[in-house]
C-alpha cells in the first residue's frame, strides 16, 4: 500500500495520456498532427514551459462531450488512487475549453460525473478548482466567472496558470475579489518561471490561500521567512520544473532546502501524462534523487491534508493524517 496523500496541484487536461487522446479524437472525428501514441510520445520533449503549453492546449481538441471529460477524469482517479492519493484538487481551464466552442456546463458537468463518484469508485474525496489562464485578458477572466455561476455548488476555488512571464498577479486582483465575493478560495501559480516578486504579488494583491509552484521564492530571502511564519503552502511538482527546465537535474531541486527552511511544502504531479509520472512516482523520484528520509517523506504526506480544502471535513482530515502518521514504509518497499 502506497504512502496515502492528497493532490493538491494537477491540472486534469494534463493527464490526457496518448492513448486516451487517439481514442477520444477517433470518437470525434479529430485528426491529431501525429502519426501513432509513440510519435505523441516523443513530442513530449519541451524546451520550456510555451514548447509544453503549445501541445498542452492542441492536444485538448480531443476533448468534446461531457463523457469525455468524465472519461479524462476517471482515469486520473485510477491512476492516482493506485499511487495512494486519498484526496485530490483538480485545476481545470474553461477558457481552453470555451475558446474553441465547448460550453462550460459540458466541461464542469462531465468532470462531476467522475467526481461525484470518485469516493464510492477509488476512495478519492474530490474538490473543484477553475483557473484563469493569465495570458488572456482580466475582462476573459471576469466572463468566465460569470459564465460559472450556475456551477458554483461544483466549484471550491478558482487558480491562475499558464504562461506566468510578463502576465503578474495583480493584473487579476478585480476578478480574485469577485471571487472571494461569492465564497471561493483562491490559490494561484507564481514564482516558477516568474520572479519571486509575482509570489507576493499573489498572497498580497489577490490574497491567495495557497502557492502553486513558488519555487523561486528561494531567490528572496525575506519572503522565504514570511512563508515559513505565515505557513503558507507551496504545491511544488519537481518533475514538471525538470521536464520544463526550470531545473537541469532533479538532484538540483530546492526542495530540500525548503524543507530545511521551513517552508509548508507539498508533492505533485501538475501534468502527469505529460512529465513522466503521477504523484507517486514523483514522490519515489524525489525520494531518490535529494535523499529524502522517511520522516520528510511522512512531513509531505501530512502537510498535503493539512493544506488541502478539508474544513468541511476535518474528521475525514484528521482521519488521513493518521494513517500517515501510522504508516510503514517497510509495506510500501516489500512491494
Amino acid at each position: 500500500m502506497p504512502l496515502p496523500k492528497a493532490e493538491l496541484h494537477l491540472h486534469i487536461e494534463g493527464t490526457l495520456e496518448p492513448e486516451l487522446a487517439f481514442a477520444l479524437a477517433a470518437r470525434n472525428g479529430v485528426t491529431l498532427p501525429f502519426k501513432d501514441t509513440e510519435e505523441l510520445r516523443r513530442a513530449y520533449d519541451f524546451r520550456d514551459l510555451q514548447s509544453f503549453l503549445d501541445l498542452y492546449y492542441g492536444l485538448m481538441a480531443v476533448l468534446r462531450t461531457e463523457d469525455d471529460f468524465a472519461e479524462l477524469a476517471d482515469a486520473y482517479l485510477t491512476r492516482a488512487a493506485a499511487q495512494g492519493v486519498r484526496h485530490a484538487e483538480i485545476f481545470f481551464d474553461p477558457q481552453a475549453h470555451t475558446a474553441r466552442g465547448v460550453p462550460i456546463g459540458t466541461v464542469i458537468e462531465g468532470l462531476a460525473t467522475a467526481l461525484d463518484a470518485a469516493e464510492r469508485r477509488h476512495g478519492v474525496s474530490t474538490r473543484l478548482i477553475m483557473c484563469f489562464l493569465r495570458d488572456q485578458s482580466a475582462d476573459s477572466a471576469l466572463e468566465t466567472l460569470e459564465s460559472a455561476k450556475p456551477y458554483l455548488h461544483r466549484i471550491t476555488a478558482v487558480g491562475l496558470d499558464s504562461a506566468e512571464a510578463g502576465n503578474p498577479p495583480s493584473k487579476f486582483r478585480e476578478v480574485y475579489e469577485a471571487a472571494a465575493a461569492l465564497g471561493l478560495r483562491k490559490v494561484a501559480h507564481a514564482g516558477e518561471e516568474g520572479p519571486a516578486a509575482y509570489v507576493r504579488e499573489a498572497l498580497d494583491v489577490l490574497g491567495v490561500e495557497r502557492i502553486d509552484h513558488g519555487l523561486r521564492c528561494m531567490e528572496d530571502a525575506e519572503l522565504v521567512e514570511r512563508l515559513a511564519r505565515e505557513r503558507v503552502p507551496l504545491t511544488l511538482c519537481p518533475l514538471s520544473n525538470l521536464r520544463l527546465r526550470v531545473i537541469d537535474l532533479l538532484e538540483e531541486h530546492p526542495l530540500g532546502r525548503m524543507m530545511d527552511a521551513g517552508l509548508f511544502c507539498t508533492v505533485n504531479s501538475d501534468d502527469p501524462a505529460y512529465f513522466g509520472g503521477y504523484v507517486g512516482d514523483t514522490f519515489h523520484a524525489v525520494r531518490e534523487a535529494l535523499g529524502l528520509s522517511e520522516d520528510r517523506l511522512r512531513e509531505l504526506a501530512r502537510n498535503s491534508f493539512e493544506a488541502s480544502f478539508l474544513e468541511d471535513d476535518e474528521e475525514r482530515r484528521a482521519r488521513l493524517i493518521a494513517e500517515v502518521d501510522a504508516y510503514d514504509f517497510g509495506v510500501e518497499l516489500q512491494e
